[in-house]
């Protein structure tokens, strides 16, 4: 169900993450299992991925994953722990074990049809990649969707630090408070929210309330819920039911 309440902003382009919210993607997958011989992978639950890790840059998620699961020296571990991770994910996409999300899909292709100005901005290395092997008709790829693309680009500043999304919109040229950022992490909300930006959370693993906590404008369960007119006329507005 749709949380949170229908911003007064005008809105003039929307700015997409890419795992977790237009990408089923393999990284909390790999995240795991990349703690074989660490630790017991099983405390890496969905949840835990959502709190500490999901939107960070690797190294970053290497940290703050050790840290939180009391690995000694986690510091020392990290840069390891996360060249382990990219092994396993490189493996994990050549074999095609990701897909897109429909709604999101349907959410991002209602946007460009409508005339709105559209983003994709991703700390993951990966996401191009993967993005480009989304086909769409007649001869796309989900990565044509976007006026601009920031993904994967070396920033002095991680998420929850705005720097991405504040590059995106300039290259977008527009005002970051009139930009909509989509994200499913909270480390995204804040960076949204420390951007000047409206944030919408996307719900996919029951965490709506870590979303809610991160002060996300609006939370939804699907994207499917939200009103693409509104958007496109300038607000942010969940569909009436």
């Amino acid at each position: 169900m749709p949380s949170g309440n229908a911003s007064p902003r005008t809105l003039s382009a929307v700015i997409f993450d890419v795992d977790g919210v237009l990408l089923a993607s393999p990284h909390e997958r790999a995240w795991r299992e990349a703690l074989y011989g660490i630790t017991d992978p099983a405390r890496f639950t969905s949840e835990f991925y959502q709190a500490h890790v999901a939107g960070k840059p690797r190294l970053d998620g290497a940290r703050a994953a050790l840290r939180q699961l009391g690995i000694p020296d986690a510091a020392e571990h990290a840069l390891a722990y996360a060249d382990r991770k990219q092994h396993i994910l490189e493996g994990l996409i050549a074999s095609g074990e990701f897909t897109v999300f429909p709604d999101a899909l349907r959410f991002a292709c209602a946007l460009a049809d409508g005339g709105m100005r559209l983003g994709v901005a991703s700390s993951s290395k990966n996401a191009n990649q993967m993005m480009r092997l989304i086909a769409l008709p007649p001869d796309q790829t989900l990565l044509d969707l976007f006026d601009v693309n920031v993904c994967g680009r070396d920033f002095a500043h991680g998420k929850p630090h705005p720097e991405i999304f504040l590059a995106a919109a300039s290259e977008l040229t527009v005002a970051p408070m009139s930009c909509l950022v989509v994200e499913d992490a909270p480390a995204g909300i804040e960076a949204a929210h420390a951007g000047g930006m409206l944030a919408l959370g996307i719900a996919r693993l029951r965490d709506e309330g870590l979303l809610r906590a991160a002060r996300a404008d609006l939370v939804v369960t699907t994207l499917d819920a939200i009103d693409v007119d509104a958007v496109i006329a300038g607000r942010l507005a969940a569909r009436e039911t």
